[in-house]
Order: C-alpha cells, then sequence, then structure tokens
C-alpha cells in the first residue's frame, strides 16, 4: 500500500515508534507499519532477505549497512541514546545500584536475574559481570532469555531484577526502574535509522526519517526511557 511504511526497529524504540505512529499519521504522514526485536535478530531477518523501508538499528550496525549499501548512507539519522537499566516487581524496596561497589553487592544478592542473550543490553551485562568478577555466581542463578523484554519475567516472580535497555524495561506492566547501572560503567547504545535501498517508497520513508529526527519527536523519546 502507497502509504504505509514498513519499519524494522530495535526493541529500544518500541515504545517511542508505538507512541508517534498515531501522531504521524493524523499529521498527514504514512501509516506506520512496525516489528521491533534485538538487533542482531533484525540483522538475520534483513540478511535473510525481508525487507523493510526504514530500519532502526545500533548506529554501529547501520553503518556497516550503509558502507555495504544495503541503507543508503545519505538518509542516516541519529535518533536516541539509551543506557541499560534495572528493574523490580512494583511494590518491592529499590536495591542499591548507586556505585559499583553497591551493584556488584545488589547483583551477588539477587535470587535470579533476567537478561537477554542477544539485546545489546544482554551483550553488555555478560562483559560487564565478567568484569565485576562475578560473572559465574550471576549465571548460575540467571534467566537468559533468547530476546524480548526480560522484565517480564519480574511479574511471576521467575526472577528479583531484570537488566535491559531502561527504554524496553519501561514497556512492562507492573514493574518500575530502580535506575541506569553507573554510568561510568557503561557506555550508552546510539540507536540510528535509515531508508533501506531496496524500497519503493523513498518519498514516505524520507519524510519519516525526518519527522524522527525533529524536535516533535524529543519529549517521547524522553518520556520512553531513551535521549534525543
Amino acid at each position: 500500500m502507497a502509504d504505509v511504511v514498513r519499519v524494522l526497529s530495535t526493541l529500544a524504540l518500541m515504545g517511542a515508534v508505538r507512541g508517534l505512529a498515531g501522531r504521524y499519521q493524523a499529521a498527514g504522514g504514512a501509516r506506520i507499519d512496525a516489528d521491533f526485536a534485538p538487533t542482531l535478530g533484525l540483522l538475520d531477518r534483513l540478511g535473510g532477505g525481508e525487507t523493510a523501508d526504514v530500519v532502526i538499528l545500533t548506529k554501529q550496525a547501520l553503518d556497516d549497512l550503509a558502507a555495504d549499501g544495503s541503507v543508503v548512507a545519505a538518509s542516516c539519522v541519529d535518533l536516541a541514546r539509551s543506557f541499560v537499566g534495572i528493574a523490580v516487581k512494583a511494590g518491592v524496596a529499590y536495591p542499591d545500584i548507586a556505585t559499583g561497589a553497591a551493584l556488584r553487592a545488589t547483583l551477588l544478592a539477587a535470587r535470579s536475574i533476567a537478561y537477554s542473550r542477544i539485546g545489546a543490553s544482554g551483550i553488555f551485562f555478560a562483559q560487564l559481570i565478567d568484569r565485576l568478577g562475578i560473572g559465574s555466581e550471576v549465571n548460575a542463578r540467571a534467566r537468559i532469555i533468547p530476546s524480548g523484554l526480560t522484565a517480564e519475567l519480574l511479574a511471576g516472580g521467575e526472577a528479583d531484577l531484570a537488566v535491559q535497555q531502561i527504554s524496553e524495561l519501561k514497556q512492562v506492566a507492573g514493574v518500575e526502574v530502580v535506575g541506569a547501572i553507573p554510568r561510568e560503567l557503561q557506555t550508552p547504545a546510539v540507536f540510528s535509522a535509515g531508508r533501506w535501498a531496496a524500497s519503493a517508497k523513498a518519498v514516505q520513508a524520507d519524510a519519516l526519517l525526518k519527522y524522527l529526527a525533529s524536535p516533535e519527536v524529543v519529549p517521547m523519546l524522553r518520556e520512553s526511557g531513551l535521549e534525543p
């Protein structure tokens, strides 16, 4: 359909994209047909022949696709920064994660911690616990999911803590975000968007990309847990 733009987006932008889709269409833009998955999962799908008009991925992944011509380099825009955080079930006392030492103690004290295997946050967390010297202890009790929203495991009591991008943690009802892992321990992920080179809807895709990078979207990015 001429009035539909197909978007493949990383999970970190799910809240923002869903929030702005109706507003964008009401303002005269195309209808956004979006699907969400971790960046590595989307790269596998795109490599397998799936197509889209706009892709939203980590900056590094998008730059790689632009370098090989899969994404139009001139269309690429940086959208937001994202930090990895920790969530607990609503009503539970917040653990101390204010410093590296406090975070280490909290992780060791948790009965179980949920994180993802292939998402950017999960890869970061696996490396972090190894740096903190507690990888084997944490992983012995961890719930490592293939992909998806880790905070969903809090509701059923399958984990005490959930680790993921803050914008992803905020997508799950009945949980509360404690805060970001100390920033000196992490580098923010940057998420970017670009037009898929094979898209037959260059005009509509470029219009959406311009909107996503506009000041109008900034409040929604912040509300979803991202930094413009």
